[in-house]
Order: C-alpha cells, then structure tokens, then sequence
C-alpha cells in the first residue's frame, strides 16, 4: 500500500512536471515564433538608442576674416520631473530667474505626470525647460543646484534618503547640446547678414543667413548604440559612430570698417535730416566688389522681434522708386554711344517746353545749354530732347541693357526688379519723361550698377558679395568678378564721365560733394514721390552717386534719402553724406589722391605718405 502511494504521487509529480515544460515550451513558441518581431523592435527600443549630432553653423566673414555672425556652443536645459520633482517648488524658486521663466511655470513643468502607455501607468522622466542657455548660464545653474535649500534637514537624513537627495541636484537638472547664433556686432551690416528663426532647427530667414542656408547649415552626424536598463552607454556594443560635418563659412566682399564708416555718417545724415530712411552703397568699379552696404533704421540680429517689420528690410534691393535726374546718365551715355550727340552739342533748355500734350518744366529756363552742361545744370527739359534724339526703341533697349527691370543677380533674398513698362504701353510723352527719370521705378541697386557701368567703361558688373567659402581646410569654392555685358563703348563712358566731373564744380549740382584731393564724377538726383497716382510737391526721394579718382576710379558711393528735411535737393543732403563717407574711406583704405596738394609743408608731406594702393 506504501509502495502503490508512492508511485501515484511519482506520476503526478511527473505530470505536472510535464504540463509545465510542455506550457513553457508553449509559451517560447509563442514568443519565438508568433510574437518574435513585436518583443524584437520592443528590446531594440529598449536597450538601442540614435543620438542626433548637431553640426555647427559655419560663421559670416567679412574680407579681412573679421567674424559678424557666428555660433557658439550653447546648452538646451532640461529636467527629469522623478528625481526632482518633490522639491520642484524651491528648485522652481531658485532656477527661474536664471531660465527667465515664471516660478509657477517651472513648478508646472518639474510636476512629475503620470499616464497610461502600452497598458502600463509610466511617470514622465524628461522634459525641456529651456533652449539656447550659455555655457556660463549653466554653470550658474548648476552651481544654483548644489547649494539650492530644499526645504529639508539633510543632516537628519536615512543614508537611502540622501541618496535620492544628492540624485536630485545632480541629476535632476541636466542639459543635451545645443549652440546660439550671435552677431557680436550687433547692428553692423544687418541687412546683409540677415537673421534666424527661432526654432528648435533654426534656419535663415533673411540675408545670407537664408540664400546661403544650406551651406553654413552643414551636415547632421549620430551615434547608435545600446544603453543598458539606467539608459548609460554600453560602448562596446556601439553600431554606427557619425561625426557632424560643421557648416561652411562664407566670406564676404564687405569690409567691417568701411561698414561702420558708413553706418556712422548715415547716422549723421538721419539726425540731420530725419528723412524715412536713408542708404548708402560702397561699390568697387573693376570688380563690381559691394564694399559696404547699409540701410538705417535698421535692427540688431540678434533679436530681431522687437523692431517694426519695416526695420527689417533691405530698402537697397527691395524698395523701388522713380530715380528722377540720376537717370540722365542712361539717355546721354546711350546718345553718345550712338554718335548722335557730342558734348559739345547746343540744345535749347528754355523751360516749360511742350511735347506729347504736356507741358515739360525744368529747374529754371537756362536758355541754350551743351550736352555736357545739360548733365553740369541737370536740365530735365535738355535730357528730355536728347531722349527723343535717341527714339523711344534705342532708348528701350538701353534702358534694359543697363540692367533696369531685372534683378541684379546679388545673392540677397527678397530683391524687386523695378518697373519698366513694354514699349507699347508707352505714352506720347514717355519718350521726353522717361529720359529725366519719370515713369519708371528702379532700385537702389540698380542704380548704382548703372553708374558703376560708366565708372568702369561702360562695362556692366553683377554685384559682388561673396567671395569664396571655406571648411577648416581651406577654400571649398571661389566666386569670381562677373561682366554682364558691354553696355557703351569705353570712349561713350569716358565721354560721359567728362560731364559727370562738372556736376561738383562751381556751376554743377553737387558742389558739396567734391573732395579737395580727389576728382570726382557723379550725378544728383532729386525725385517727386509718387502719391495717389500724382507727383507731391513736398515730397522726395533725393540721391548722389559719384565716383573717384574719376578717370581711374577705386570706389563708387551712393547716397538715397527718402523724404528728406531740412532741404530735399539731393547735392544738398546726399552729397555731403557722400562726402563725408568718402573722406574717411581713402583714409582707411589708404587710397593716393589724383590731385596732389599744394607744396606747403604738411600738406605736401602728407601726400607723399598716401602712395600705395591697397589693392
């Protein structure tokens, strides 16, 4: 009967062992078999992790390799709301002014938050508090953390109790990496660099920071790896190691100093005038090189938020109006080229002359005037004859050849094209208008690559203003100075630049723009602003461009004021601010003048200094 007991439980113990292996051999088919791909992504989601590497966005230069926009490194800070949580309302009190947040924010976010995921309830243990935090604001945050009271005796603590305490400062605040982009001189040359939205991936939204976008940008890099259960790095079983590539840096043609020589006597020319705004543009002729360019108000990149919109744009390529007298140029240098007029050629100027229905009016009745004083008085009425000498289809196709009613190719966003009527929508008296700068609207841009046209014999330049880009080896690519075409033969725009000189002499428009060791041509411009479809009799747009040394020139600059006090001619508001830019440019650039001084001591001896060209 024992022996009989004994076998029965043997078998049931059998049988249940049986049951089992036969139930656990069940349930690792089921899971090898049935289930295997689901728990396989569940471990790799477990225990592999990618890890994003952000490059660094390469920097803007200017010609001499001085930094105007530039990223440094930078932390985001964040938070893991279970280990900090319990003391979220003194840590909340301390870090928030550091953060720039509310306290009651902060406590909010450092709240631990529970929710159901995949049928199981999880805690959150991440979240972002703040992007863009300095290094140096991290180090006062962490330094914050450590001597941080939370509210307890920690003395009086359980060795398990401190544990969690010194997890929670050390851990409980931690950050990923993260960089910011600055312009360490603030507004300088605002409008050409541009600036950056402020997203978690950041992109430019104006300037170069957006045309050359995807070149300073760079390339992501990442890290995959497996973490064990604490999510710490396990390095021996890491899979893929990718380095960022940095983003390139972009050298410009401008010049940081010339920059602020122009920006500073802009300045002086908006306190003196309070005119909307006012522009300046540093060109050099041969190359088409933009030295400088800059437009006021302007704003500071840095944060560009707080400015009104119209801040924000570049009025030199994105602002058109009608150029008025300094559109002469392209009438009489299209004339000359032709060989329908010479200098010397005498056209009545008498003033309200009649044509196409209109009355034309001048500055005042000048009587008989030569080609060449017709550009000295700037006669409207004189450039209006010359423009019908020329015929309405020359002077079409000069007009477009000089550039007018396209972009000028500068690797800046948001440039207009102007406006130039078809040639069949031409009025009667379009012929006579359009010759004294009615009845078209051009930009600021334009207008000068006109002028740098004549200034470089009659050779149409692309505006120049990246020169090359560079990664941590050397140059990556190169632009080079592009001719668009040959505009005017080089003796029309010699011809032309003869005239141009006696605008700054005693009997021109310009005298406050001549320079005492320079000879300088240039033109006046002096626009009706256009307002309700009607021309206003108070209001301006008023320019000067010249360049100089005239017959070998080095540098083109160009003055535009919109509506201008205190006087609204423009030889006598942008000439001055010519002036002035100019004088302190040949200093800086060290540029030998054409008209040697007076053999009178320190003058002479002066002159004798300034001989070698910078480029």
């Amino acid at each position: 009967m024992g022996k009989s007991s004994q076998t029965s439980k043997l078998t049931v113990v059998c049988f249940v062992v049986v049951l089992g292996l036969v139930g656990l051999g069940c349930k690792l088919v089921e899971l090898q078999v049935f289930r295997h791909e689901e728990l396989s992504a569940k471990a790799v989601k477990n225990t592999q992790s990618v890890i994003a590497r952000a490059p660094l966005r390469g920097q803007i230069k200017d010609a001499r390799g001085n930094p105007l926009a530039l990223s440094v490194p930078a932390k985001i800070v964040c938070a893991d709301p279970t280990l900090v949580g319990p003391y979220r309302v003194p840590v909340a009190n301390a870090l928030a002014p550091l953060l720039e947040m509310e306290p009651a924010k902060l406590v909010e976010l450092l709240t631990p938050k529970t929710r159901e995921t995949e049928g199981k309830l999880r805690t959150n243990s991440f979240v972002l508090l703040k992007r863009k935090v300095s290094l140096e604001r991290w180090a006062q945050i962490e330094k914050t953390m450590t001597n941080v009271s939370l509210g307890i005796d920690e003395t009086k603590l359980k060795r398990s109790e401190r544990n969690v305490v010194i997890a929670a400062r050390t851990k409980g605040i931690f950050t990923q990496e993260d960089q910011i982009r600055t312009y360490p001189n603030q507004e300088l040359a605002a409008h050409v660099l541009g600036y950056m939205s402020r997203e978690e991936k950041p992109t430019g939204l104006m300037g170069i920071e957006k045309v050359f976008d995807s070149k300073l940008g760079g390339f992501n890099g990442w890290k995959k790896t497996e973490t064990d259960i604490r999510k710490r790095e396990m390095v021996a079983f890491r899979d893929q190691d990718v380095e960022a590539q940095d983003g390139l840096n972009v050298i410009l043609t401008l010049d940081a100093g010339l920059q602020h020589i122009v920006e500073s006597e802009l300045a002086e020319g908006l306190k003196k005038h309070t005119p909307v705004s006012v522009s300046a543009t540093i060109i050099r002729p041969r190359t088409g090189e933009v030295l400088a360019m800059a437009s006021l108000p302007d704003f500071d990149p840095n944060d560009p938020g707080k400015y009104p919109q119209e801040y924000l744009r570049n009025r030199i390529i994105s602002d058109v109006q009608e150029p008025g007298s300094t559109f002469k140029i392209v009438v009489v240098s299209a004339a000359l080229n032709e060989n329908l007029i010479q200098l010397t050629d005498i056209f009545d100027c008498r003033n309200n002359f009649y044509y196409g229905g209109r009355t034309l009016h001048d500055h005042e009745s000048y009587g008989d005037l030569s080609v060449e004083s017709i550009i000295t008085k700037s006669s409207n009425i004189g450039a209006a004859k010359v423009g019908i000498k020329l015929g309405e289809s020359k002077l079409d196709q000069y007009i477009r050849s000089f550039g007018f009613g396209m972009r000028s190719g500068l690797p800046l966003n948001a440039e207009e094209s102007g406006i130039v009527h078809p040639l069949k929508n031409w009025s009667k008296v379009s012929i006579a208008q359009i010759p004294m700068g009615q009845g078209l609207a051009v930009t600021h841009m334009q207008m000068v690559m006109a002028m740098n046209a004549i200034a470089n014999e009659g050779r149409l330049m692309r505006p120049y203003l990246v020169s090359r880009l560079e990664d941590e080896q050397g140059v990556v690519a190169e632009y080079k100075p592009q001719m668009i075409r040959q505009v005017v033969s080089p003796e029309a725009a010699h011809l032309m630049v003869q005239a141009l000189k006696t605008v700054v002499g005693t009997n021109g428009t310009a005298v406050e723009a001549r320079m005492k060791y320079f000879t300088v041509a240039g033109k006046t411009g002096t626009a009706q602003k256009v307002e309700n479809g009607h021309y206003s009799k108070t209001k301006f747009f008023s320019s000067f461009i010249g360049f100089f040394p005239a017959d070998n020139p080095e540098l083109l600059i160009s003055v535009v004021m919109d509506e201008p006090k205190n006087g609204h001619y423009g030889g006598k508001t942008a000439g001055p601010v010519f002036k002035a830019i100019a004088e302190r440019a040949v200093n800086y650039l060290n540029i030998r003048p054409d008209i040697q001084p007076e053999t009178n001591g320190v003058l002479a001896a002066s002159s004798q200094v300034n001989t070698k060209r910078p480029y």
